[in-house]
């Protein structure tokens, strides 16, 4: 087994890895070779581990740059083949990912784990925290879109200002449930993650206007007929109005009309109001995993 840092040309076997012990997840070839040869910010780096000149094991490792807690830090997706598991690979990608974050004056750390591999995060110091639940809907069975309130318009993310929709994203997550606060993400680090990733798909991509304030957005990244929903929210003080449920079931609607047959997101497990929506929009579950916290020694 050889364990190096991850280069570009990776980019397809960590995807099909990916796609085998994550089956929910939905990240491109283009948009991972993207990642790995331009990192984002934080000090991001990745590492593959390679058997029999296949990529069977996964896991970056980064400072995280959207909260203001500056010794925060992620270990992300840590993922080894089934077939090759129990051979000590996963703890020599946890050790290169450790030894990376303490270079970068990393203390606390979160990882994600399937509830499977509770017991590896344990014994390397991690205590489950937070459960994101994932979900998953053939698209031909979304509802039809609800009819959207007096005064407000349904528009596709393509015919929007890129500062309008990232003030709108940072107003709107103010909130978002989660282990940190989410108050530190610069327009560079966004830009980056979401604008210019090369899987948005910024037609289906929905946002609803109240004259001309955005008031609530999804996200929608493609992969081929596979979607993933990025994000949902709608802007404080205007939730209530079922704006939510509007802009998804529009984007469902738009991804299918452009090839998408299946669809996933996720969910915070205390997020009640987009779990509720996604129920009434037929999404299905599918995979859970556990956020994760522990410290360096």
């Amino acid at each position: 087994m050889l364990l190096r840092t991850a280069r570009p040309d990776d980019a397809a076997e960590v995807v099909a890895l990916r796609a085998t012990v994550y089956p929910y997840l939905v990240r491109g070839v283009a948009s991972t070779r993207q990642m790995i040869a331009e990192p984002p910010d934080g000090g991001w780096t990745a590492f593959v581990a390679e058997d029999e000149g296949r990529v069977v094991g996964w896991a970056s490792a980064f400072r995280n740059t959207t909260t203001s807690e500056a010794d925060f830090g992620e270990i992300s997706l840590l993922h080894v083949h089934p077939d090759r598991r129990g051979r000590g690979i996963g703890s020599a990608l946890f050790d290169a990912a450790r030894e990376h974050l303490t270079g970068l004056g990393v203390h606390r750390v979160r990882t994600w784990a399937q509830t499977g591999s509770l017991d590896f995060a344990r014994t390397h110091g991690f205590e489950p925290s937070r459960e994101v639940r994932y979900s998953a809907l053939d698209t031909r069975l979304a509802p039809p879109a609800p009819a959207a309130p007096p005064g407000v318009t349904v528009v596709p993310l393509s015919a929007l200002d890129v500062r309008a929709v990232y003030e709108a994203d940072i107003a709107a997550s103010a909130d978002e449930p989660g282990d940190v606060p989410k108050d530190a993400t610069s327009f560079d680090t966004w830009r980056y993650e979401v604008w210019d990733n090369l899987g948005l798909d910024r037609d289906a991509s929905t946002a609803a206007r109240d004259g001309s304030e955005i008031v609530a957005f999804t996200l929608v990244k493609r992969d081929g007929e596979r979607m993933w929903s990025d994000m949902t929210a709608t802007l404080p003080g205007h939730r209530g109005r079922g704006l939510a449920r509007l802009v998804k079931a529009v984007a469902l609607h738009r991804a299918a009309e452009r090839g998408a047959t299946m669809a996933y997101t996720s969910n915070d497990e205390t997020n009640a109001p987009m779990l509720a929506v996604n129920a009434r929009l037929g999404y299905q579950p599918v995979g859970a995993q556990w956020s994760c916290l522990g410290t360096l020694r």
